[in-house]
């Protein structure tokens, strides 16, 4: 991947503001794993006491069914023949742990009241008592029914964050910290050889500026020669006596 990136100082700052961005990410997701964990245990403790409550109150409620049916004899056909109105319903909400939602289910009285005619010959007693053990053992089924809801849907997202933060962890980070190291690498060699391009370009400069004073001075001293030679032939050049005009005395 560093290889596919070019190595610009452009690209140095923005995979350096990606690590900043992955950084933050990865602290965020994992605070949320963290919260998600911590809710999950609740539930599943949750579960396993409701369950264990729900096999005592199983039995309860179905001897006493027993009883009742001992008591009053078989009531089940009356019961069909009545007027079928639930006198509790199920109303559902969501809970939001850490952007997860997850879904409550709570019990509700209709407002109906059964006023079925059961047990006026015997039994009655009985009857009241297994609708009585029956209503508690249906309020520990919504409450099973929300609390295993939950657990399937922190179970699902528990782990899209755990798989987030790990792709974060052990992928995207370390790319971005190769990418990074890449390109610090390929931008100081690129200084060094800036530095070494300069080194020499003045070296050669001064080289130059060096033969040019060699030269001038060569030649200054070659000027000064030539003035001197010529001054001394100009003089003895003339013969004073073939002038007839000029009297030396």
């Amino acid at each position: 991947m560093s290889a596919q990136v070019p190595p610009t100082r452009m690209n140095l700052t923005l995979y350096k503001q990606k690590a900043v961005a992955a950084k933050k990410g990865f602290d965020l997701l994992k605070k949320k794993s963290d919260a998600l964990k911590v809710r999950f245990r609740d539930i599943c403790k949750a579960i396993h006491s409701t369950k264990i409550g729900m096999a005592d109150q199983s039995s309860d409620a179905f001897f006493s069914l027993t009883q009742a049916e001992y008591a009053a004899g078989n009531f089940r056909n009356k019961l069909l023949e009545g007027q079928m109105t639930a006198s509790v319903c199920v109303a559902s909400r969501t809970d939001n742990v850490a952007g997860v939602k997850l879904p409550v289910f709570t019990q509700k009285d209709t407002g109906f009241e059964a006023t079925e005619s059961l047990g006026l010959v015997g039994g009655g007693k009985r009857i009241t008592q297994s609708r009585d053990q029956f209503t508690e053992y249906l309020k520990a089924l919504i409450k099973l029914a929300s609390l295993q809801t939950s657990f399937i849907a922190m179970d699902e997202a528990l782990k899209v964050t755990n798989r987030r933060v790990n792709a974060l962890e052990n992928v995207t980070i370390p790319k971005i910290a190769d990418v990074l190291k890449g390109i610090n690498r390929e931008l100081d060699e690129l200084e060094r050889e800036d530095f070494t391009r300069l080194k020499k370009v003045q070296s050669k400069k001064a080289e130059k500026e060096a033969a040019k004073i060699a030269e001038a001075k060569a030649l200054g001293i070659e000027m000064e020669t030539e003035s001197n030679g010529n001054g001394s032939d100009v003089v003895s050049g003339y013969d004073a006596s073939e002038d007839s005009d000029v009297v030396f005395k």
